[in-house]
């Protein structure tokens, strides 16, 4: 599935974690990105509220893009680009 995130992005897989509990999504989000190649995008859909903070805390510890961050009501989709 591609679809366009915000700035442009092309979103080339996207992962719906929603009623998965933590470290659910976040683990769906690695498996989904190691399998990515270097610039592609990668969205999960997460209701898990743990997720607002520890998906974006792995992006920036492991030095990867968040791309966006939406909050849907109920759940969030966030998008990370695999940056190296």
């Amino acid at each position: 599935m591609t679809d366009t995130a915000k700035q442009g992005t092309t979103v080339k897989q996207e992962i719906d974690a929603r009623g998965s509990a933590c470290p659910g999504p976040l683990m769906e989000l690695i498996r989904g990105i190691k399998a990515a190649g270097v610039g592609d995008a990668v969205a999960v859909l997460s209701s898990d509220p743990g997720s607002n903070k520890d998906i974006p805390d792995w992006v920036d510890k492991i030095g990867f893009e968040l791309v966006s961050n939406e909050d849907l009501g109920g759940y969030h989709r966030f998008v990370v680009r695999k940056t190296r």
